[in-house]
């Protein structure tokens, strides 16, 4: 007897799909025969835009990525730029620079929690979730400006220093955040209906993950232990103490845990830096490259005219390629530049963890059900705005 599948679209219009995704699907009654990922529909052409702006003006492209994680974004491409450049950046930015991209990580971790429980009918976990999430915002907004988009990292530092008024909000926050994320573990960690649709559910193990070149708290979830900041650390994270949580089966669950736990260590890491903080510029003594602060700029000319000289093309970089990466939220995000010696990028290439990550869902989810598609992809935590570049 001939088998018969049934064949059915989920998105790009789907709640779940987390951004405009399409999932081809077939199915055997209720089981996942095969899936097809469809992306594309929110594609901008954000590496084609790079190459016709200036290295400066190119910055603002990379908040609307992940736009979850702006300030990582941002972080990401000023260390390509300023490893171009051979700048060195001074500690204290490198301090400031660690706590905002934190800050963005917990946030970012807050949003999937939040979701990703409401995928799963856990209204509550939503609502705690951004009641911090909201209190993380605003220290961002305070010091940048902006709460989704700040573009707030410079090549060569940060756009302005902080006050001791952040560094109070930070202090307060981070002392109190720990008992939130008590509350979080104690809805969902042994609750039996999460445990029920979350163990055992969308599996991949060490060796696929790796295939796939998966990255970040998916790949932690199979075992596998690889972080940037700890593999090849940037903005001095070799400084702070913190480690790095590992799964064991790769499912839903334990890329649960590991985010949570992730929470925790990106709150020690913020509370060192916050308390540790050194004295100094907070931006890099490169005139020909880093644009002057703002005060400089309203009393003198001449710090006006060479600010719009170096974001107008004035910073040209000899002829080379570069890559360099951070260890955002969702894994590795790298910026691949390659310069021609002109005030442009000639190639400008992102390497988004999204992307890679969404490639081994078919892997996780074919043979199980409908219903753990919503669960597996709410645990990639994919962000489709860095997938369709």
């Amino acid at each position: 007897m001939e088998t018969t599948f049934m064949t059915i679209n989920m998105g790009p219009q789907h709640p779940a799909t987390h951004g405009v995704l399409r999932l081809l699907l077939e199915l055997d009654g209720e089981t996942i025969v095969k899936a097809t990922p469809h992306i594309g529909y929110l594609h901008r052409g954000v590496e084609k835009l790079g190459e016709t702006r200036t290295y400066h003006q190119a910055l603002v492209f990379t908040d609307r990525l992940d736009y979850t994680n702006g300030l990582s974004n941002n972080l990401a491409y000023c260390l390509a730029i300023e490893k171009l450049a051979d700048i060195e950046i001074p500690k204290r930015a490198q301090y400031i620079r660690v706590i905002l991209c934190e800050l963005q990580r917990i946030a970012a971790h807050l949003l999937w929690l939040g979701t990703h429980a409401l995928d799963l009918g856990a209204m509550t976990v939503l609502f705690y979730a951004f009641r911090e999430r909201e209190k993380v915002l605003d220290i961002i907004e305070y010091i940048t400006g902006a709460r989704l988009t700040p573009s707030f990292m410079r090549i060569g530092g940060v756009a302005r220093d902080v006050d001791s008024e952040f560094v109070k909000k930070v202090k307060e926050f981070v002392n109190e955040f720990p008992k939130r994320i008590d509350e979080y573990e104690t809805l969902l960690t042994e609750n039996i209906i999460w445990k029920k649709r979350t163990v055992g559910i969308g599996v991949i193990s060490k060796e696929e993950a790796i295939s796939y070149g998966v990255t970040g708290p998916v790949l932690r979830a199979s075992g596998v232990y690889y972080d940037v900041r700890k593999a090849h650390p940037y903005s001095s994270y070799e400084d702070f103490d913190f480690f790095v949580p590992l799964g064991k089966n790769g499912d839903v669950y334990d890329r649960y845990l590991v985010r949570m736990q992730e929470l925790r260590q990106s709150n020690r890491i913020i509370s060192q830096a916050i308390e540790g903080i050194p004295e100094g510029p907070f931006k890099a003594n490169a005139p020909q490259v880093v644009l002057p602060e703002k005060d400089d700029v309203q009393t003198d000319i001449a710090a006006l005219i060479r600010q719009f000289k170096i974001a107008q093309g004035g910073f040209r970089p000899e002829k080379a390629e570069v890559y360099a990466s951070v260890e955002a939220p969702k894994g590795e995000l790298g910026f691949y530049i390659v310069s021609d010696g002109s005030e442009k990028p000639f190639r400008f290439r992102i390497r988004p963890p999204s992307f890679l990550n969404l490639s081994a869902l078919p892997r996780m989810i074919e043979g199980q059900m409908v219903a753990d598609v919503i669960a597996t992809i709410g645990s990639i935590d994919i962000v489709l705005g860095e997938i369709d570049r």
